[in-house]
């Protein structure tokens, strides 16, 4: 079956799928439709088009960005029942959430190789850069440091976006708005429990004063055992408990966040605390026992002011400083193969603080030119890196660092004619660990019908190494590379929407990318030891679909194909972890209008290879959840089943886990309760 045929097959299920959907439940929506089909596409956009901030670093519609963009409301992921940001992009088009049961790892466009450190997505909070300074990690499960109850809204903003964020936003931004203190109002409570004596609570109090003083706080706690047995069968002997682990997957984490402003000026923070225990025998740790654990903690402050001025022009100003901290206690046995144990904690230490300013200006010219530019300073105060054993007090590694880096950048968008809009923008990073790099992007947006947009655009990015690949080192095992360079991508993009009413969307888009001197882990034949180094290529290609449609009663339905072929440009084999197909459904029900909504979600991921060769099966996956919102007033009631059929799936394990795939949950459900007052 050649591409074409299989992406036919794959947009006619989808949108089959969709449209009976909409039938069954909204009835023949044409008389809305033939009622709307005069209205202008700037009429449209007024009644049904989202905004989006992060893809351009100000407030713009959707079809005017030039990013190929999904939004996903907090109204959805409530409806949905998503308990971590993770598994709210999860249901989004193209992309793709897998977990080692440690941590979470988000696939963009095909690419998602496993030991990877989350770092080729930049992720933000209302605007502030959440990677880290060790392993440039982008969080998104249990350890992201905000609470998805406090989600406005989440940008995926595809495509590269160095010309504007610099390191990082390699394969794409997600940045995470957060809700105001008016948005509540309020003070409210949460708990919940659910499988694998899972716990959650939380406390938040927001409101909007007379004297334009807005604040939103809040805090949550997280207590989960986690599986009380998993099999591995690589550790099927009665050495190994015949391969059960038994209690070693707890999961907690504490956190609060805190945003505070008056007009124009905004204070924000947060503050994270995750413990995970680690069931999988990773690293070559003992089996079977929950001393081994990674914590994560992060923190930030950011004080910014932002503000648009009567004559066309505005100024943001922002610092920010930040703090992170892992430990990872990792339970092993140095004693000989044939001797007694000698049971020692191996712990792994990163931590990492920074400052960093931002400065941007913007202004618009006759309603046909705006010009936009910046520049953003950081300072690496500490990249410390240690790793020894408890109680032995034996040290492998204890190395510190102190970067810096800086960039400067200018976009400007220009109407050429009527209905036809270019944006470009470049970017110059100063690194003093691997020097300079040049970033730039364009994108040309065209309204050729009244109901049609068309975006073609264009960019590069790149990921610089971070400190772990760079510094990493010990005497026996790992040596440091100090002259690593840059990751760089080039990505070329086609995407076409088109409005029918304004409740319903039908989209494709294509891209075609290629990575260079992509960070690799390898063995040095000349000592043996591990070193990073800038070995890999990849190039892919692939078309995404999608139809959705919002209707006034609560009707809400999406459905998306993605047919995706992501290769190595050396061997042109497909990449690891790396699915051909991919395809969602997300369907809202209301039982009863604006107060009862049964949302059914329907997830596909296409077979992928392991580290090993071997093959992980295809799979679906559906979740159910019921959403009961100020029923009875002031309390919302929700009940969530994930994995409905109890799927049996599968993950990849990366080059630190003996299994070549790990099992995934079946069946559980969550319990929520929320009381306004």
């Amino acid at each position: 079956m050649n591409t074409v045929t299989r992406l036919t097959h794959g947009s006619r299920t989808a949108i089959a799928l969709l449209s009976f959907s909409i039938g069954a439940l909204a009835g023949d929506p044409s008389d809305e439709l033939n009622a709307l089909a005069d209205m202008s596409l700037e009429d449209l956009m007024k009644v049904q088009v989202p905004t989006v901030y992060g893809a351009s670093k100000h407030e713009q519609k959707v079809t005017e960005a030039p990013s190929d963009v999904t939004i996903v409301t907090g109204e959805e992921i409530q409806r949905r029942g998503a308990r971590t940001l993770g598994e709210a992009l999860d249901g989004v088009r193209g992309l793709y959430v897998t977990s080692d049961r440690t941590y979470s790892y988000l696939g963009v466009r095909g690419f998602n190789r496993p030991g990877d450190f989350n770092s080729r997505t930049l992720v933000l909070v209302d605007g502030q850069r959440i990677n880290d300074n060790i392993y440039n990690s982008g969080f998104i499960g249990t350890e992201f440091p905000v609470d998805v109850d406090l989600i406005e809204r989440v940008e995926v903003i595809r495509g590269p976006g160095s010309a504007l964020y610099g390191n990082n936003a390699f394969f794409g931004v997600i940045n995470l708005v957060t809700k105001r203190g008016r948005d509540l109002k309020a003070a409210e409570a949460s708990v919940e429990a659910g499988s694998f004596d899972s716990y959650r609570g939380r406390a938040t109090y927001g409101n909007q004063f007379k004297n334009e003083v807005e604040i939103l706080l809040s805090g949550s706690i997280y207590e989960s055992g986690g599986r009380d047995r998993l099999y591995y069968p690589e550790y099927d002997s009665p050495a190994t408990n015949d391969g059960f682990a038994e209690r070693a997957d707890g999961d907690s984490y504490k956190n609060g966040f805190a945003k505070l402003s008056y007009k124009d000026f905004t204070l924000e923070g947060g503050f994270h605390n995750r413990d995970k225990h680690i069931p999988t025998g990773a690293f070559g740790t003992v089996f079977n026992d929950p001393t081994t654990k990674a914590m994560d903690e992060r923190g930030f402050v950011r004080f910014k002011f932002d503000r648009e001025f009567d004559n066309d022009w505005a100024v943001v100003a922002a610092v920010a400083y930040d703090h992170y901290r892992y430990i990872g206690d990792y339970f092993s046995d140095y004693g000989p193969e044939l001797g007694p144990p000698d049971l020692q904690i191996n712990r792994d230490v990163g931590i990492g603080r920074w400052w960093e300013t931002e400065f941007q200006v913007r202004e618009t010219f006759n309603d046909r030119l705006s010009l936009m530019s910046g520049f953003e300073f950081r300072q690496d105060i500490a990249q410390r890196q240690e790793n020894f054993n408890i109680p032995s007090d034996e040290s492998f590694i204890d190395y510190s660092a102190q970067n810096y880096n800086w960039g400067v950048f200018t976009q400007g968008e220009l109407n050429i004619v009527t209905n036809l809009t270019l944006t470009a923008g470049v970017r110059y990073d100063r690194y003093d660990t691997f020097g300079g790099t040049v970033n730039p992007r364009a994108g040309l947006i065209g309204k050729p019908f009244k109901d049609t947009v068309i975006k073609a655009m264009y960019g590069t990015a790149f990921r610089g190494p971070n400190a772990f690949e760079l510094y990493y080192h010990d005497a026996n095992t790992a040596k440091a590379n100090p002259d690593l360079d840059a990751e760089t991508i080039r990505t070329y993009e086609l995407a076409v929407d088109q409005y029918f009413g304004p409740r319903l969307r039908a989209s494709v888009s294509g891209f075609f990318y290629q990575t260079e001197n992509l960070i690799n882990q390898v063995t040095d034949p000349a000592d043996g030891l591990i070193v990073f180094e800038n070995l890999d290529q990849s190039e892919a290609i692939g078309v995404e679909t999608e139809l959705e449609s919002n209707w006034e009663n609560g009707l809400a339905a999406r459905a998306s194909f993605t047919l995706q072929d992501a290769t190595d440009s050396l061997t042109g084999n497909r990449l690891n972890n790396s699915p051909h197909h991919l395809a969602k459904l997300y369907l809202s029900v209301p039982l009863s209008p604006k107060r009862l909504y049964l949302t059914p979600s329907l997830r596909y991921i296409g077979s992928r290879e392991t580290l090993a060769g071997n093959r992980v099966d295809s799979y679906w996956l559906a979740d159910l959840n019921l959403l009961a919102t100020d029923y009875p007033k002031g309390w919302d009631f929700s009940v969530g089943v994930y994995n409905l059929a109890g799927t049996r799936h599968y993950h990849l394990g990366g080059t630190e886990h003996m299994q070549d795939m790990l099992e995934m949950d079946g069946t559980s459900f969550r319990v929520k309760v929320t009381r306004r007052f």
